[in-house]
C-alpha cells in the first residue's frame, strides 16, 4: 500500500510495507548527512593545503571553518527547522534541509580565489572574494540544512512505529547513518577534495526523489487538524522549569559524544604530536574518523539493543558514560605508544560515545507532539554547537597551561574532566522513556 505524503498514517493502521520505507529513508537521509557533516574534517588538511593555507594555520582555519563556522550554522538551522517541523510537517523539513545542505556541498566544489575585476568585484564586496571565504560560508550554510535531517527523521519514525520498536528503529537509522562517515573516508581515498563534496551534494539531490511518497506522521496531521496551540514554540521547552530541565538534561547527557569526535578524533594529529608521537608516526584525522566511525556504528547499535534489553534508556546511558571514561582514559594513556595503538583506541572511544541512537531516541520522547519535532531537532545539534564551546575551552586552557609542546593533550583532559560528570549527573534527572506512549501535547 502506497500513501501519499498528506495523508495521515497512524502507527495502529500503517501497513508495514510503508513503515518499512519510512525507516529506511530516514536510514539513508542521516546516512548522507553524516557523510557531508564529516566530510570536511576528513578533507580539512588536504583542502586548506590546495588552497595555500600554510602549516602554522591548518589547526586555526579548520577549528574556525568547523567547530565555529558549521556547528553554528547547526545550531541556527536547529532551531528554525524544529520549529518549521511542528508547524509545517515533519517531511516539509526533510525535503527542505536536504535541499540546502546538497547545494552548498556542489558549490563547495567550485570555490576558487577570483580576481577583483568584472563579475569577481561583486564578490569581492561581498567579501567572498577568496576561496576560504566562500568555504567559511558554505560551511556555515551546509551546517544549516544537514541540522534538519536528524530530527525530523527521528520524529516522523518514532510517531509511525509501535512504542515496542521505537527503539529499533530508531538504532537502526542511527547505525545505517553513521557509516556515511567510514564511506566519506573511503571515497576521499580514491578522489580529491572537491569531487567529494560534489558526490555528497549529488547524494542529497538523488535522495530527494526517494522522499516521494514518505507519509506524514498521523500524530503531526491530527495535532495541525485541531489547530493546537504553541506549536512549534520553542520558548516553551524552556518554560516551566521542570520541562526547561529536561530539555537542558538530554542535551548535556551527549555532550560528551560530541567533544570525543569534535576534539579528540579531528584534531588528534594535533594531540598526538604534544603526546610525543614522533613526525612520521603520528595519526591523521582521515583513518581516526573512519576507525572511530566504525566504532560508533557499532557502539549506536549495541546501545539501542541494550536500552531495549533492559527496558531503559537511563540504565543505556549510564553504561555508555562509564565506557566512555574508561576509553578516554586508555586514549591518553596508551594511544601513544603506536599508530596502531591510537587507532584502536580511537576505534574504542567510537564505541563508548556510541549513545547517539539512545540519546536522539530520548530526546523525541521526552517532549509532546507540539513540540517533538522542535526538541528533537534542536537538541542534537545543540549538542553539536559544543563543540565551538569545547573547543573554546580546549584552546583557553591550552593558553592558561602556557601553550607549551604538551598543552593541547593536557588541555583537552581539562575539558573532558568538565563534561564527563555533567554529562552523568543530568541523566539522573531525565524521566525514564522507554515504551511511552507519544500521543500527547504540552500544555
Amino acid at each position: 500500500m502506497q500513501m501519499s505524503s498528506t495523508q495521515s498514517a497512524d502507527s495502529s493502521s500503517l501497513h508495514t510495507r510503508t513503515k518499512i520505507i519510512v525507516i529506511l529513508v530516514a536510514a539513508l537521509g542521516y546516512f548522507v548527512d553524516i557523510f557531508d557533516l564529516l566530510l570536511f574534517a576528513i578533507v580539512r588538511v588536504d583542502s586548506l593545503k590546495s588552497l595555500g593555507v600554510s602549516a602554522d594555520q591548518l589547526k586555526p582555519t579548520g577549528l574556525w571553518l568547523d567547530n565555529y563556522l558549521q556547528v553554528s550554522g547547526l545550531v541556527i538551522g536547529g532551531i528554525v527547522w524544529g520549529i518549521l517541523g511542528d508547524r509545517r510537517g515533519r517531511i516539509s523539513v526533510l525535503f527542505g534541509s536536504i535541499l540546502v545542505y546538497s547545494v552548498a556541498n556542489i558549490l563547495n566544489a567550485f570555490i576558487a580565489d577570483v580576481p577583483n575585476s568584472g563579475g569577481g568585484a561583486i564578490l569581492h564586496a561581498l567579501g567572498l572574494g577568496s576561496a576560504i571565504h566562500q568555504y567559511g560560508v558554505l560551511r556555515f550554510i551546509a551546517g544549516f540544512g544537514l541540522a534538519g535531517e536528524l530530527g525530523a527523521g527521528i520524529t516522523l519514525v518514532s510517531e509511525l512505529v509501535s512504542k515496542e520498536r521505537r527503539g529499533l528503529a530508531t538504532t537502526f537509522i542511527a547505525t545505517i547513518g553513521i557509516l556515511g562517515a567510514v564511506v566519506a573516508y573511503f571515497i576521499t581515498r580514491v578522489v580529491e577534495w572537491r569531487t567529494a563534496f560534489l558526490i555528497g551534494g549529488i547524494m542529497g539531490i538523488a535522495l530527494l526523489v526517494l522522499r516521494v511518497g514518505v507519509v506524514e506522521s498521523g500524530m503531526f496531521l491530527k495535532v495541525q487538524s485541531q489547530h493546537a496551540r504553541s506549536r512549534g514554540a520553542i520558548w516553551l521547552l524552556l518554560y516551566p522549569w521542570n520541562r526547561a530541565r529536561r530539555y537542558l538534561c538530554v542535551i548535556l547527557c551527549a555532550v560528551p559524544i560530541w567533544f570525543c569526535v569534535g576534539i579528540l578524533i579531528k584534531y588528534c594529529d594535533s594531540i598526538g604530536a604534544s603526546m610525543g608521537m614522533p613526525e612520521g608516526a603520528r595519526p591523521s584525522p582521515g583513518p581516526a574518523i573512519m576507525w572511530c566511525y566504525i566504532g560508533l556504528a557499532i557502539g549506536d547499535m549495541s546501545s539501542g539493543l541494550l536500552s531495549q534489553w533492559m527496558r531503559s534508556r537511563r540504565s543505556a546511558l549510564w553504561v555508555f558514560h562509564l565506557l566512555t571514561i574508561l576509553s578516554i582514559a586508555l586514549y591518553f594513556t596508551v594511544g601513544s605508544s603506536s599508530v596502531t595503538a591510537f587507532y584502536v583506541c580511537a576505534t574504542l572511544i567510537g564505541f563508548a560515545s556510541g549513545y547517539w541512537a539512545v540519546f536522539v531516541t530520548m530526546a523525541a520522547e521526552q517532549f509532546g507532539t507540539n513540540l517533538r519535532a522542535t526538541a528533537a531537532t534542536t537538541a542534537p545539534n545543540m549538542v553539536r554547537w559544543s563543540a565551538a564551546a569545547g573547543t573554546f575551552m580546549w584552546t583557553q586552557s591550552e593558553f592558561l597551561l602556557g601553550n607549551g609542546p604538551n598543552a593541547p593533550w593536557q588541555a583537552a583532559v581539562v575539558v573532558a574532566a568538565i563534561f564527563l560528570p555533567i554529562a552523568i549527573a543530568s541523566v539522573y534527572f531525565l524521566p525514564e522513556t522507554y515504551g511511552r506512549d507519544l500521543n500527547f501535547t504540552e500544555e
